[in-house]
């Protein structure tokens, strides 16, 4: 992984308050979409990740639990108070960049939308079931695997 910082490593909150400067204040829900193509196109495209938190398939599509524990609540995401995006290298911020010209004007039902037909969020929800995880219980959701997102959206015209 790049960062500015070798001895700190970007997570969810970093991506976050980065997002954060360039849209203004956005829904918890679109935030995390967004974070999550963040991480997505980051491994298609720079074939690396940006965060190494676990990124979950939860009913709602898509979550960080670290980044949902930080902006419950709240109607409008403003800040993330320990994000530091200085962390994220110039060339990750470019990937960020390029996804909020994509996805950043898509709502975060849109969002929300587009993750629940594409793989990586279908197999990890597939495998909830086989695994009978409960869709009520949000405590114990299937990890969405990052070579799977790589996989994916490497395959992707608009991402590539």
């Amino acid at each position: 992984m790049k960062y500015e910082d070798k001895n700190n490593y970007a997570s969810s909150l970093d991506v976050a308050e980065y997002i954060l400067q360039q849209k203004g204040p956005i829904s918890p829900l679109k935030l995390q979409k967004l974070v999550y193509y963040a991480q997505a196109c980051a491994l298609a495209l720079d074939e690396e990740p940006i965060f190494e938190e676990p990124i979950e398939a939860w009913k709602n599509g898509p979550v960080v639990r670290n980044l949902l524990e930080n902006t419950r609540n709240q109607s409008y995401v403003t800040s993330v108070c320990s994000g530091k995006p200085y962390l994220i290298d110039e060339e990750l911020q470019n990937t960020i960049t390029a996804v909020l010209i994509y996805y950043g004007q898509k709502s975060g039902d849109v969002l929300q939308h587009l993750t629940h037909s594409e793989d990586p969020w279908l197999d990890a929800r597939n495998r909830a079931q086989i695994n009978k995880v409960s869709s009520i219980d949000e405590k114990n959701k299937e990890i969405i695997s990052q070579e799977k997102m790589k996989e994916y959206y490497s395959s992707l015209d608009e991402i590539n």
